[in-house]
């Protein structure tokens, strides 16, 4: 509504529109998202400001489930087995043909329903143990009243001071300072979250921009330490390439997050990477304002560092830091 304050506010070219304060594009969904956590694949949706409260008690209910339905099989296994065990001076005998003449079970109980029984039980206690632990990260987040992504930015916040030695202090505007002023940002008695998505109550010393002031700090300093690299090798962006060697195909990153294929000639602008792979923009257009850049991940020794930085054209060495 206020022209000056698109100053403050990042662009997004896929929705071509201003993203709100906490909003984020989902590529999946292929649509900004306010105040997203993360793309959920189990609900083929994102998780953001109007069911983030829907699917933490998800979170919740889903082992609480599980933990009955372990308890159900621990309890049938138990009382099927505990008249068919005969105890010897040296050895167990399991006696499983009780089912055939002991008519009171309503469905009978053999070697096939123990194996399923069995099976369904690890299943069971493994789904308890790691939706439960999602559980808990995602009541982390909400009780200092941030996302995932924003706790990645929070930390981001803190290399780029940390990097330039500014001597600034980045303030997370959203955390009200009590856990409970947190928790009801997210949890209400009619289920619908408080605000509009849009403006939301920021700690004193902050404003509306605060987050994303430092969220074009950011973008502004991956450019400077982006470096530009060239493929010296085709890739065809699998995910993992059995061509590029057995570390290579090993250690693909365990990410959502896509590939890109690369010719040999192309230029990339890496801004982080791993130990045999790494993450950029590919160059598909040289347009003043640094042109259409296709994202994504790509093996290492596919690309070899050019002589000069990608955004200013001064020798690297001696500029920045290798990260």
């Amino acid at each position: 509504e206020k022209s000056q304050d698109c100053m403050y506010l990042q662009y997004c070219k896929v929705c071509q529109s201003y993203k709100a304060p906490r909003s984020h594009h989902c590529r999946k969904c292929n649509r900004c998202v306010m105040k997203m956590d993360h793309h959920c694949p189990w609900i083929n949706n994102c998780c953001g400001y109007q069911n983030h409260a829907s699917f933490t008690l998800f979170l919740l209910l889903a082992p609480l489930g599980c933990i009955h339905a372990s308890f159900i099989f621990v309890m049938t296994m138990y009382t099927q087995l505990y008249n068919r065990i005969s105890f010897g001076w040296s050895s167990v005998k399991i006696d499983m043909s009780a089912a055939k003449r002991d008519p009171r079970p309503i469905i009978p109980f053999g070697l096939s329903a123990f194996a399923a029984s069995l099976f369904a039980l690890g299943l069971a206690l493994g789904t308890t143990i790691a939706v439960g632990m999602l559980f808990i990260i995602q009541m982390k987040v909400i009780l200092t009243n941030k996302t995932s992504i924003e706790s990645w930015i929070e930390e981001k916040a803190k290399d780029r001071i940390q990097y330039y030695q500014t001597g600034e202090t980045f303030i997370f505007p959203y955390d009200m300072g009590s856990k409970w002023k947190n928790f009801k940002q997210v949890f209400t008695w009619s289920g619908i979250p408080e605000g509009d998505g849009l403006d939301w109550p920021v700690r004193d010393g902050c404003h509306q921009y605060s987050l994303t002031i430092e969220q074009l700090k950011q973008k502004a300093d991956k450019r400077i330490r982006s470096v530009r690299y060239r493929a010296v090798e085709d890739y065809s962006g699998v995910c993992c390439p059995v061509t590029k060697g057995v570390k290579t195909f090993f250690t693909t990153p365990c990410t959502e997050e896509p590939r890109i294929a690369l010719s040999k000639g192309d230029l990339i602008l890496a801004t982080r990477g791993l130990k045999h792979w790494m993450y950029g923009e590919k160059i598909l257009d040289s347009a003043a304002d640094g042109g259409i850049r296709e994202r994504g991940w790509f093996p290492r020794k596919c690309v070899e560092k050019c002589q000069y930085d990608s955004e200013t054209d001064q020798p690297v060495d001696g500029e920045k830091k290798n990260r």
